[in-house]
């Protein structure tokens, strides 16, 4: 099984107490795990300094006890984020983290939380982020925003419930006494997509696909953002990801329907227009064969 390699950016002004918890709560997963060597887990100077590593399958901004990262220090750190975002690394931040994400310009459209008291400050550097100080995560699939300071232990847990499994997260929680609610709920692990698979011209259209959360998945256009033929592109897509582009796009939908089914009051008819489906029928046929559960009793089950 391919090593798992976790990075923590220690930038200017990071809380080193959460980064070395997240160092700590991966090295308790990792005496979890039955393979050797299985987790690899880095703290790295900001920016890097051994440019010739492997890339990160996940790279973690923890929170800041000071102001939130002045945007002539955070630039030369979005420019080599940018970069590892594009080779495939998942972005997570903590709290402050936030701001040194909407640094890279990666989140223009796309939800993320922070903490609560840096809402105000965040729209006003930030407009064209949607911002939700009310949600601890956001899971966007290629990039995952935590709230407050102490949510990286939130983060830590659901980082290890992906790659690790279920199993092993619970595992590492009962260790750090640290309680996941609702983690070991099958059906909330929602849709996990392969982005390491090395395949840059296929990346550019899962970050597409992701950004608009699969409500555009016209192969013209993504073979185009490819820059490929639309049988190579077809081909490369499912060799990288294991899915065709219809599972692909379908899985991100649902997904997105599995937030705004727990998190809010919308009827079900206008959660499946929102998330691209016309045919309330075959949303729901969807969601069934993917989720497990009819969209009801997933509301039922998991509403907030």
């Amino acid at each position: 099984m391919e090593q798992l390699r976790i990075g923590i950016l220690l930038y200017p002004g990071v809380q080193t107490s959460a980064a070395m918890g997240l160092a700590d709560l991966f090295h308790v997963a990792g005496r979890m795990v039955s393979q050797k060597d299985r987790l690899l887990v880095r703290t790295l100077d900001a920016p890097p300094d051994r440019p010739g590593d492997e890339p990160c399958h996940v790279l973690i901004l923890p929170p800041s006890l000071e102001a939130p990262i002045a945007p002539e220090t955070a630039a030369p750190l979005a420019d080599w984020l940018r970069a590892c975002h594009a080779e495939g690394t998942v972005l997570a931040s903590v709290c402050g983290g936030a701001f040194l994400l909407a640094e890279t310009g990666l989140l223009h459209g796309r939800a993320v939380t922070t903490h609560w008291a840096y809402a105000d400050a965040f729209r006003d550097r930030f407009p064209d982020v949607p911002l939700d100080p009310d949600r601890l995560i956001i899971d966007g699939g290629d990039i995952i925003s935590a709230g407050g300071l102490m949510s990286w232990t939130d983060l830590g847990l659901k980082l290890v419930d992906r790659f690790l499994g279920p199993v092993v997260m619970a595992q590492t929680a009962r260790m750090m006494l640290v309680d996941p609610p609702g983690r070991e709920q099958s059906y909330y692990s929602g849709f996990v997509p392969r982005m390491t698979h090395g395949d840059a011209e296929v990346l550019k259209a899962q970050h597409f696909l992701q950004a608009n959360e699969g409500r555009d998945a016209r192969l013209a256009k993504l073979a185009d953002l490819a820059s490929l033929g639309e049988r190579t592109f077809l081909r490369r897509f499912q060799k990288a990801t294991g899915l065709t582009t219809t599972e692909y796009a379908q899985r991100l939908r649902i997904a997105k329907a599995q937030e705004l089914l727990q998190f809010g009051r919308q009827p079900i008819e206008r959660i499946a227009w929102e998330v691209g489906y016309s045919d309330t029928g075959s949303f729901r046929k969807v969601f069934h064969r993917i989720v497990g559960l009819t969209p009801g009793d997933y509301r039922r089950r998991f509403h907030a």
